[in-house]
């Protein structure tokens, strides 16, 4: 089923879920461990995210150097059947721009639809380490509108091979000028065909209202889920703000301040956080909320729990 039919035809919210790719050579045992406490509050959607080969350099015997393609995680695609085989539930693989020349990506495609997935991510991609502005790929893409347009026009060209997400940043990407013109760059995906999208992480709602607002403000009406991860070590107060280019509101940086270094209190501030956000963005009228989990569910469980018991 495709995910735009969920959200016009289910009665309630529903939650969805995002993980990450094992390392190369561990078992699928590692990814059941991340679903199975949480397959019971039946998320809709499983998000599958794709990362970027990486490169070394291998020093040659006649002293020349030679560039090796590292490839630290299981295919994005070997996750999905996994779990679309153990679970029966719609899986949501990322498809990027960066690191991928078109012909690639249309290969995807058709292993995509091989295994009868109908629903995508589409997304440009991180630059790789050490560059300060993405890079295309010569023969790939180098905006996601770009990448939509071409997903649409997939297989015959009718346009109906997938149902396509795009990412929104309520805090504005990092490499925009302002909140205004990533909305339009955003309006420019999903007038190449986009059917939904799903923000970044946040921490304060009000951001995500206020982002809500300015998207329709600007003509776009296709569902914006919440993204949402609950907040569990001191070091992703730091972390967290460097690498995504969001805020944390000081209210909750002062709970964890006050906790010091005491972990589980720091964990269970963050998870009593979210309960929160999720309880008032439920109240808000959200269609579905998306959960980050980077691999732990603990605490996403116990989010579940007080949310959609």
């Amino acid at each position: 089923m495709k995910i735009s039919q969920y959200f016009k035809t289910s009665s309630k919210p529903f939650p969805s879920l995002e993980i990450v790719p094992p390392l190369s050579g561990v078992t699928r045992e590692s990814i059941n461990s991340v679903l199975d406490p949480l397959m019971e509050f039946s998320p809709k959607y499983i998000n599958v995210t794709t990362h970027r080969d990486e490169f070394t350099y291998e020093r040659l015997p006649e002293g020349t150097f030679a560039r090796k393609v590292v490839r630290s995680r299981v295919s994005t695609v070997a996750v999905c059947a996994s779990i679309q085989e153990r679970y029966k539930v719609e899986v949501v693989p990322h498809i990027i721009c960066a690191g991928n020349e078109a012909y690639e990506i249309e290969s995807t495609l058709y292993d995509l639809k091989y295994l009868g997935i109908r629903n995508v991510m589409a997304l440009r991609g991180d630059s790789l380490v050490g560059e300060k502005r993405f890079t295309p790929t010569p023969g790939g893409y180098t905006y996601a509108s770009e990448l939509v347009r071409a997903i649409r026009s997939f297989g015959n060209g009718d346009g109906e091979d997938f149902c396509i997400g795009v990412g929104g940043y309520p805090e504005k990407h990092f490499e925009a000028a302002n909140l205004e013109d990533d909305i339009l760059h955003m309006k420019a995906k999903v007038e190449s065909g986009a059917d939904y999208i799903i923000t970044q992480m946040f921490f304060d709602n009000k951001v995500f209202y206020d982002f809500v607002a300015k998207c329709r403000a600007a003509g776009i009406t296709v569902p914006i889920i919440p993204g949402i991860k609950p907040l569990s070590t001191l070091r992703q107060v730091r972390f967290l703000p460097e690498s995504f280019s969001i805020d944390i509101p000081r209210e909750l940086t002062s709970q964890i301040e006050e906790a010091k270094e005491d972990k589980q209190a720091i964990y269970e501030i963050g998870t009593l956080w979210c309960i929160a956000q999720c309880k008032d963005l439920l109240s808000h009228g959200v269609p579905a909320i998306h959960f980050y989990t980077m691999s732990r569910t603990d605490n996403i469980r116990k989010v579940l729990e007080e949310c959609f018991r």
